[in-house]
């Protein structure tokens, strides 16, 4: 099959969260299963400077505001993957990241920036801007993407179908009426039953309409994203839809986060694991906290929002350092969670670390010295770092929620005993919850002989991109 992924992120050239590493992994797996696979990006600065030799494929002239357009290919360094870049200085070439500005405010402009994305891959599969090539399937990946089965469907003789995937529902692309009519689409389609939204137009929705097929990136959020708690104002429409719904599990790409991994201070497998403990020290010794392997260090490696649950954790900050415990976080996120931490690590040099930012080669450090990782999201669609923390070696301690309930085994007697514990999982999203589950984990690291057992078998889990990609690849073929 011939498939075109459309998405605003790619790893590593550009990075705000999970779905960067998917849309890098995915496409590759499926290219080993045989198929034409490319990716089409916005020609931001980290993808325009990353991906080498680009070349022109068309010139597309003014449109969505930029007077200057082009469509360009070339190939990913390591990956060999094949990929479209719009080059569009005008809408992309800008500081940032890919969706605010330095001030950390929406681009007001962000309803043409992403229209031009899903136009762009409209156009694709109408074979107006790439004639040698015409994709079976165009695989929209979140809100940024959602305009592109809108256009796809604009031309109703078209064989080309479309499957849209909910990275993550709580960000819905909203926008004001006023901005619909720079989006070129048919005015009938701002109805309740299309596009509007609650008085406004939803990108998110948009996808969720026009698509033929909607995944989201975890069985248990397939389902919670059907009941208003979680489903921001679009459960009836995904319960409407849900016989097009399923919940796929996202993969991990082991070539990049494997405890041999080049960027750790001491390569290990589970087999044998004693080059963590030397990781350990290495990270205390970068982090300025006290050396001491009797001391269990917990790691955050998130953005530090309401979602991910850094309230909560911040609030049982007592109950980790009463267990004698040591903590390790980077992220970057809400300003007062970034003072609340900072602070806490003024407060107990040696014992709490804080790096407020993104860095990609410490996030896999971190993993390798961790003994655990904190995720207390209070909803989470997938999670991609508590499947790194397995493989790592990281025990994670996990909220009962979405992709984290169905990729950690709660460590109880039962599961212990019967070698299928990977983690800890709490049911409550708050910090008493949180906090006994911590105390737990502090007694249990202490038998290091059960502590290893649970450690050993979470790294031999297996949530490689094999499975995930023969599920899309059926997907697809049903369409088809």
């Amino acid at each position: 099959m011939r498939i075109l992924h459309v998405a605003a992120e790619i790893f590593p050239l550009v990075k705000t969260g999970g779905l960067a590493d998917i849309v890098a992994a995915l496409p590759g797996a499926q290219a080993r299963h045989g198929h034409d696979t490319r990716v089409l990006l916005p020609g931001f600065r980290g993808i325009m400077a990353g991906v080498p030799e680009l070349v022109p494929v068309a010139q597309i002239g003014p449109v969505f505001g930029a007077a200057a357009v082009r469509l360009l290919a070339g190939r990913l360094s390591e990956s060999g993957l094949m990929v479209y870049v719009i080059d569009a200085p005008f809408l992309y070439d800008r500081d940032g990241n890919p969706y605010v500005g330095p001030d950390r405010r929406d681009w007001s402009d962000n309803h043409r920036r992403f229209a031009l994305l899903g136009w762009a891959a409209a156009h694709l599969a109408f074979g107006e801007l790439d004639p040698d090539w015409l994709p079976d399937i165009v695989h929209a990946h979140d809100w940024h993407a959602g305009l592109a089965p809108v256009y796809i469907r604009q031309n109703p003789s078209l064989k080309t179908r479309a499957v849209f995937t909910i990275h993550n529902l709580a960000f819905r692309g909203i926008f004001p009426l006023e901005c619909y009519g720079e989006t070129g689409l048919p005015a009938e389609l701002l109805t309740p039953s299309g596009i509007e939204f609650y008085g406004s137009f939803s990108f998110m929705k948009a996808g969720l309409v026009y698509s033929d097929k909607i995944t989201t990136v975890s069985p248990a959020y397939s389902r919670e994203i059907q009941t208003p708690e979680f489903g921001w104002g679009l459960d009836g429409l995904l319960r409407e839809r849900s016989s097009d719904l399923s919940g796929i599990l996202n993969g991990v790409d082991y070539s990049v986060w494997t405890p041999q991994d080049p960027k750790i201070a001491h390569a290990y497998t589970a087999q044998n694991p004693s080059g963590k403990k030397l990781c350990k020290r290495m990270l205390q010794k970068e982090f300025g906290l006290l050396r001491d392997d009797e001391s269990p260090l917990f790691a955050v490696v998130s953005r530090l929002t309401e979602q991910k649950g850094m309230d909560i954790l911040l609030d049982a900050l007592s109950d980790l350092l009463d267990s004698g415990g040591q903590l390790v976080v980077l992220g970057t996120g809400k300003a007062e969670f970034e003072t609340r931490f900072s602070q806490a690590a003024r407060a107990y040099p040696g014992r709490i670390a804080v790096h407020i930012g993104h860095n990609e080669d410490l996030s896999h450090r971190i993993m390798a010295g961790a003994d655990a990782l904190l995720v207390p999201s209070r909803f989470e669609p997938c999670g991609l770092t508590q499947l790194y923390a397995l493989r790592y070696g990281a025990l994670p301690i996990v909220h009962r929620t979405g992709g984290l309930s169905d990729t950690v085994v709660d460590a109880t007697p039962d599961t212990i005993a019967s070698g299928r514990a990977t983690g800890f999982v709490f049911d409550r999203p708050d910090s008493r919850t949180l906090g006994a589950r911590v105390r737990e984990a502090c007694t249990l690291y202490h038998n290091k002989e059960c502590w290893r057992k649970i450690r050993r078998h979470g790294m031999l889990q297996d949530f490689s991109w094999n499975d995930s990609a023969a599920h899309y690849e059926a997907l697809y073929r049903s369409l088809l």
